[in-house]
């Protein structure tokens, strides 16, 4: 059989207040003409369908749009909710996904729920275990559907969702296509660089090995670089069709196409999608800057070499008119006392976090795990608070 493995959509993203809607529109043509040449039995979402737990009215539009005309090529879907997504609001679109022949599993259910199986028009079958996004907060809870004690309760994410996932494989057979989507952080994956770092720090890194090795391929989302991640059976990250922000600008992105059999092991590939928008960094003086030639439709960020002075910004400005981001370059900004230092522009809230800490003289893991721990909790009840308004 074959399947086209894509996730983190993030339908809906902007880039320094610039609208990405207009360039997602084109990529997800270029995904169903993809699927439609390629003609894949089974299309993987894996995670992170929408840039936040509260989209527009048009980025639903756009995803409805999309998993529709993908399911028209005649292939199979399957998608899952990620931690951009909201899993409940997700879940509220099933009935017209089971209407259209789409899988979409926001939250976690039954084991039974979650395995969902089918049949190529050659007569290979396949299982496909779909595990959304479970947060730390909720890990305990989604293995309700388990007979627990007071000391497994207590136990780590890792073996909560270990625990899960074997529930959900426990039906693989040796004459069918084992599959297993999740949107999650493996040991051994790297960070893309727009992943959102509260949920990709170690407590919720889980081990290659919470994958059982009957798997024929591991369909995963969350991590932006697309990436193989060394364990018992195949364990992909497909990477976006977008790069979300400037530190994911050398990626490629693109979906993956995986041909595979119940007898044969997972062959994997690359498809670039052409239509997505590049991002470029430039630095440099004002004069060198005028001898860039970026590519005409990329977004921008530019680091000036030059000390800050009226109207400097504005001729920048003049010269790339789709910069989105200007700025003097780090290495020209000082301290009082004459000593460089980094920008906190762009920076994650954790890494401001482990600045502040350094400057203090504060080396303690525990301090750096409740901060990840809090910030986590109030990211979920932000999230929370945006969908009800």
């Amino acid at each position: 059989m074959r399947i086209l493995h894509t996730s983190d959509w993030h339908i809906g993203a902007t880039l320094k207040g610039q609208s990405r809607m207009p360039e997602q529109y084109e990529v997800f043509r270029e995904l169903v003409e993809i699927t439609r040449r390629e003609r894949p039995d089974l299309i993987v979402v894996a995670g992170d369908l929408f840039e936040t737990a509260a989209p527009s009215a048009a980025a639903q539009k756009l995803l409805v749009r999309t998993l529709s005309a993908l399911r028209e090529t005649g292939a199979d879907v399957v998608a899952v909710a990620g931690n951009h997504d909201h899993g409940a609001a997700i879940d509220a679109l099933r009935g017209w996904a089971d209407a259209a022949g789409i899988t979409l599993r926001g939250t976690i259910g039954t084991a039974t729920d979650h395995l969902v199986t089918g049949r190529t028009a050659e007569g290979e079958t396949w299982r496909c275990a779909a595990l959304p996004f479970v947060s730390q907060r909720y890990a305990v809870r989604a293995t309700e559907l388990f007979s627990l004690t007071a000391a497994e309760t207590g136990q780590s994410y890792t073996d909560h969702l270990r625990r899960l996932v074997a529930a959900l494989s426990a039906s693989f057979t040796p004459d069918s296509v084992n599959l297993v989507t999740g949107h999650l952080t493996v040991v051994g994956g790297k960070v893309g660089g727009g992943e959102r770092e509260a949920h990709t720090v170690a407590d919720y890194a889980v081990p290659a090995t919470i994958f059982p090795p009957t798997t024929h391929y591991v369909a995963l989302g969350h991590l932006h670089r697309r990436q193989k991640v060394t364990g018992g059976c195949p364990i992909h990250y497909s990477g976006g069709p977008i790069a979300v922000d400037f530190g994911e600008e050398s990626y490629t992105p693109g979906v993956l196409i995986v041909d595979v059999t119940a007898s044969t092991p997972a062959q994997v590939r690359h498809v670039p999608l052409t239509e997505a928008v590049p991002l470029r960094t430039l630095r440099g003086t004002l004069a060198e800057l005028r001898e860039a030639d970026p590519p005409p439709n990329a977004w921008l960020r530019v680091y000036i070499k030059e000390k800050s002075r009226a109207g400097l910004r504005e001729e920048v400005q003049e010269l790339f008119p789709r910069a989105l981001a200007i700025q003097i370059d780090p290495g020209m900004v000082e301290t009082r006392s004459g000593e460089r230092r980094t920008s906190r522009i762009g920076r994650t809230p954790r890494q401001l976090f482990g600045d502040y800490l350094e400057e203090r003289g504060v080396a303690d893991d525990a301090v750096t795990r409740l901060f990840d721990h809090l910030y986590d909790r109030v990211s979920t009840v932000a999230s929370a608070e945006e969908e009800v308004a």
